[in-house]
């Protein structure tokens, strides 16, 4: 099975475009509020609306209520939430939609609070969204206990090969990247980079 690819931190349909053009799984649509790459609803619905049907729209969210996801979900058409705060088992399961839940780094502790939930590694210090690499082999431990993982942190087309391959034989249920394929406008992406990017995963698959 192929590792998923996804492309977080969507600030215009365009790079959505790209992204699927280029071959992302996912993209992420962040409203996480006071984030550079936070979303306004309008902005969000005419991401969701552009890639409609071609790749899984995530919604990323850090400790909302129930009310203002249902407030996103109103507008804004996606196929899985991501929560990147302090949620518990029971607001992971409260959620109708599949679920990515975000720990730092590789803790297995962290891990055994959301049985049966598609994990995200992020950095274990510097949390998700500033680009900062971490040892991911650290995350093999996980993924050979038969935990779902996203790799996450640091990546980008120049080293999310090494990444993997720090993966030994086992590989990742998939990768996440925002920073590492932006361009010279902030937080905008470069669709050179995403494609790039997805050339190095697939690279990476076929070799290892």
């Amino acid at each position: 099975m192929n590792i998923r690819i996804k492309i977080c931190g969507m600030k215009h349909p365009d790079d959505a475009r790209a992204a699927v053009d280029a071959g992302a799984d996912l993209i992420g649509l962040n409203f996480v509020t006071g984030t550079p790459r936070c979303l306004d609803l309008e902005t969000a619905e005419a991401i969701s609306v552009a890639v409609e049907g071609q790749t899984e729209r995530v919604g990323v969210f850090r400790n909302a209520t129930p009310e203002e996801i249902a407030r996103v979900l109103r507008r804004v058409e996606l196929e899985r939430i991501q929560f990147h705060g302090d949620e518990t088992e029971e607001d992971v399961e409260a959620v109708d939609h599949p679920v990515i839940k975000a720990i730092r780094g590789a803790d297995l502790l962290a891990a055994e609070a959301y049985p049966g939930t598609l994990l995200l590694l992020d950095n274990p210090t510097e949390g998700g969204g500033k680009g900062k690499a971490w040892n991911w082999a650290d995350a093999a431990e996980l993924i050979g206990r038969g935990y779902d993982i996203i790799l996450a942190g640091g990546l980008d087309p120049s080293n999310v090969g090494e990444a993997l391959a720090a993966q030994g034989d086992l590989l990742p249920w998939g990768v996440d990247v925002a920073t590492g394929v932006e361009g010279n406008e902030p937080h905008r992406k470069d669709p050179k980079r995403i494609a790039a990017f997805v050339e190095a995963v697939r690279t990476a698959e076929t070799s290892g």
